[in-house]
């Protein structure tokens, strides 16, 4: 009568809960995302997008990502499309990677501006972001879909940058301070939270503070403007198209200030020196990201061997820059490989619990990978380095935090 009873039961349930089945496991899985081959993002964006291909090849061609869910490799399909440069183009296309292509993962072209779009796209859809380098704060606000993996978010880059000001600075008689950046979710951000520190710390005076479009391509007014007030130190928080710009009309107006910082002669040095000259680069300070600052990674190739092969990928005239952008994408090229080899399945939940689990965990060319509780990075943290001229070329000298650094600043402004 038991066994009856129990057969009976057994019929009354639908046939896949009373005899589960594995999973199959597919026969590739889909990498989505985008790239700007032109427009005002393509120097930060081919880079990342070459790198991240780079490493899909070389994981096929040792048969594929392992996946702990499968117990076994699986071939990767990386599907990008072009997006010019355009968040409006951009949108159509991250929808259409989700609905249509159905990516197994997601990632977003390169920046904030190009990010911004994917966050409520992917959030809608509830698809997780693999998000290289967009670090606008707002992107983590109350977002269970997101995770910055290569570098830190915005508001705690310039850290060390006031940190600086407000301690040596401070102590070789620096007191005024001006800000001027390009109005978007990365630079806007970083300018938010260093007026915040120096503020905070209120050891030093704001005398000009002022944000400009992100196509901005003509300072000549502006640093008038800036000499006007006259600075001890000058912040000036653009993407690689502004930092260009306003080096040039610099160098044209002849002016100086103790204390220079821009953004991107650290991140893309090769860029910067062949549009501005090492001359037009010496005694300033930018940050030193993974490029100039050698980490041991526990997972993937070392920097000498990521270059080369990177340069191999690119060849001579390839119009692609070897730079941190660069070591952005083939760290997120590492963090997938990670994801995969940790997730109990391919949905989009199990996928986030996995990469949420590395955190703290992962070691890679680009530091520490560490993520908060809202999949903001908070590894990868970028010290304060001062450029000097090198020949033709230029050395990056690590100043700050005093823990790491190689070297003194110079505040003679010369």
């Amino acid at each position: 009568m038991l066994r009856g009873a129990l057969f009976c039961l057994l019929a009354m349930l639908p046939f896949g809960a009373a005899f589960a089945q594995p999973v199959p496991a597919p026969a590739e899985i889909k990498i989505g995302t985008l790239h700007a081959s032109s427009g005002a993002y393509a120097s930060i964006s081919m880079p990342v997008f070459t790198a991240l291909k780079l490493w899909v090849d070389q994981t096929n061609a040792s048969g594929g990502a392992y996946v702990k869910a499968f117990n076994k490799k699986i071939p990767l399909k990386l599907i990008s499309y072009d997006d010019q440069s355009s968040t409006a183009t951009a949108a159509t296309l991250y929808n259409q990677l989700i609905t249509q292509d159905q990516v197994d993962m997601l990632v977003a072209d390169s920046g904030s501006v190009l990010t911004s779009v994917a966050v409520p796209i992917a959030k809608e859809h509830k698809v997780f972001l693999f998000n290289p380098t967009g670090t606008g704060a707002n992107f983590f606000v109350d977002n269970p879909y997101i995770a910055l993996i290569a570098d830190p978010v915005s508001t705690i880059w310039p850290k060390y940058v006031a940190d600086f000001l407000n301690d040596d600075g401070v102590k070789a008689g620096i007191k005024r301070v001006a800000i001027l950046y390009a109005t978007n979710d990365f630079t806007g951000t970083q300018a938010t939270a260093v007026r915040g520190f120096i503020k905070d710390a209120n050891k030093l005076e704001i005398v000009y503070d002022q944000g400009v479009p992100t196509n901005t391509s003509n300072y000549t007014v502006l640093i008038n403007n800036i000499a006007a007030t006259n600075p001890d130190a000058v912040l000036e928080l653009g993407y690689v198209g502004n930092d260009i710009a306003f080096l040039r009309n610099l160098q044209d107006a002849g002016q100086k200030f103790r204390f220079l910082f821009t953004i991107y002669p650290g991140i893309e040095t090769e860029s910067l020196l062949k549009n501005v000259g090492a001359e037009g680069l010496a005694g300033l300070f930018t940050y030193v990201t993974s490029v100039a600052y050698e980490y041991k990674p526990e997972v993937g190739m070392s920097l000498p061997q990521f270059r080369d092969a990177f340069e191999k990928v690119v060849g001579s005239g390839g119009g692609v820059e070897f730079g941190f952008n660069a070591l952005a994408g083939y760290t997120v090229g590492l963090v997938l490989q990670e994801t995969l080899a940790h997730t109990e399945a391919l949905d989009q939940e199990s996928l986030r619990k996995s990469i949420f689990g590395l955190s703290g965990k992962l070691k890679t060319l680009d530091g520490t990978f560490a993520i908060d509780e809202h999949g903001a990075q908070i590894g990868e943290i970028t010290p304060l380095g001062q450029m000097s001229q090198d020949g033709k070329g230029v050395k990056l000298t690590v100043v700050y935090p005093h823990d790491i650094a190689s070297g003194k600043a110079d505040l003679s402004g010369k």
